[in-house]
């Protein structure tokens, strides 16, 4: 069978075409992967009952940090992998490739031993009680693996995405999601297995992703594909994969930290009832985001192929054109807020005290979602041409430079004032909006050297090879 080179056409296709190419799959993938998340509560709300969606809900924090890994191997590998083809070396990325692999296993067999060893104490340190800990355990002891296998799944899809196959991993990703609804069905609605048969929907719907994403790159079809070479652990292509990947997974794991402290403040001023509407409100504000990365997931392997090769002016097409894309999305996004607030928490709840109290916080927690939509860009645009730091502080301004220390000064002087504390709260988050894309905007001009004509990537690659790396 002939082998294929898909990526030739990120330096010979129209900027516009190819994002168009890359982004439409990546978008899809990223609500694929929204729908993945909620269904097992769905048909576990619908079919066994509150205690076991609360049982699910105690997982997922654990969950999100397992994802958090899945993320630095698969978004560090895929942008690595975008920059050195772009420097047409594909037997260095066979190699990121096949070490990429091993840090899956790695990460893998750390989670499935760490979580069986210590299961019981994790859940009740997330908030398991007497009631709902029979079902988080039932539910992790099964879906343990099953993460493993989400995480070589994201590792696996990434790179298809990255050597010119955008489509084949949307595909791979639809067809997981379209599996676990089936079988969630089967199991629960008809097998009556309960949170017992959720766990093994997830499992096996990700296991059959992971064999195909796997049979990509055995078959001699693919241009990258494993190699026995490929296997030999390289710390230097670790330490390259670790330090792009890091972004994405520290804003995952901040994520987690900064909504652990925003809730607090939310009860302390306007109780259980604020924390469900900011639940509300960052679920519709979470599909404005999922675009934004979507798009931004297209754009990598174009910006890292481009940066890789030389070619400045179609670095800067794309970014900008990127730039463009989600900032006007994100436009559209905040007329919707700003002039429909009800009809969207209409679409939520209906308790009338929720809308009343989301209708304001909608506002304020979207109106500067153009400048997010500008941050989050300037993040994932640097974290895919192997500009890890700039990434960092980037996507980690907003939520820990910034938000932390605003959510408790904001509302203080609000309540100085005799105004109200929520409404601080909500104030804060703007502001943080506002200072997270200032620091992106000085943060990007002190790397506009990068597109000047003429400009040549750094060439880590005779410093990194070692004598047993030559071709």
């Amino acid at each position: 069978m002939e082998t294929i080179d898909k990526t030739k056409e990120l330096e010979t296709q129209s900027i516009r075409k190819l994002l168009w190419i890359y982004a439409v799959p990546a978008v899809i993938s990223q609500i694929i992967a929204s729908v993945y998340n909620i269904c097992d509560r769905v048909f576990l709300g619908q079919y066994v009952g509150a205690l076991a969606i609360a049982g699910l809900s105690i997982t997922l924090p654990i969950m999100n940090i397992i994802h958090a890994f899945g993320a630095l191997v698969g978004a560090g590998s895929s942008a690595r992998m975008s920059i050195v083809l772009g420097r047409k070396d594909n037997h260095w990325a066979e190699k990121i490739l096949g070490n990429s692999m091993l840090l899956t296993f790695f990460f893998g067999f750390l989670f499935v031993s760490a979580g069986y060893l210590f299961l019981d104490n994790i859940l009740m340190m997330f908030g398991a009680s007497e009631e709902t800990i029979a079902y988080a355990r039932d539910y992790m002891r099964i879906v343990l693996p099953g993460m493993f296998l989400t995480t070589l799944s994201l590792n696996l899809t990434n790179l298809i995405r990255a050597t010119g196959y955008p489509t084949k991993s949307m595909l791979i990703m639809v067809f997981g999601a379209v599996m676990n609804i089936a079988l969630d069905a089967i199991f629960i609605c008809v097998f009556g297995w309960g949170i017992v048969g959720a766990a093994w929907a997830t499992t096996i719907s990700m296991a059959l992703s992971s064999v195909f994403a796997v049979w990509h790159f055995v078959q001699k079809s693919s241009f990258i594909r494993f190699k026995k070479h490929a296997w030999a652990p390289k710390l230097y292509i670790f330490r390259n994969i670790l330090a792009i990947g890091i972004s994405p997974f520290s804003m995952n794991i901040a994520a987690s930290l900064v909504v652990a402290l925003l809730n607090r403040q939310l009860i302390r001023f306007g109780g259980d009832l604020a924390v469900g509407t900011y639940g509300i409100v960052n679920t519709f504000a979470s599909l404005l985001v999922m675009f934004v990365l979507g798009v931004c997931q297209g754009m990598q392997p174009i910006a890292g192929y481009n940066y890789g090769a030389g070619h400045t002016h179609r670095l800067k097409s794309v970014y900008r054109l990127t730039l463009v894309v989600n900032v006007l999305f994100c436009t559209l996004g905040i007329l919707l807020t700003c002039f429909f607030p009800r009809l969207l928490l209409h679409a939520f709840t209906t308790d009338e005290e929720l809308i009343c109290m989301g209708v304001p916080a909608m506002r304020f927690l979207t109106v500067m979602f153009p400048v997010i939509g500008y941050t989050i860009t300037n993040s994932q645009f640097f974290q895919s041409i192997d500009k890890p730091w700039i990434a960092i502080v980037t996507s980690l301004s907003r939520q820990v430079l910034f938000l932390i220390p605003m959510i408790y000064i904001v509302p203080f002087f609000f309540e100085r004032w005799s105004m109200d504390g929520l409404t601080g709260v909500w104030v804060a988050c703007t502001i943080c909006d506002v200072l997270g894309a200032v620091l992106a905007f000085v943060l990007y001009q002190t790397q506009r050297k990068i597109f000047r004509p003429g400009y040549v990537p750094p060439a880590r690659k005779p410093k990194e090879h070692g004598p047993d790396d030559k071709k």
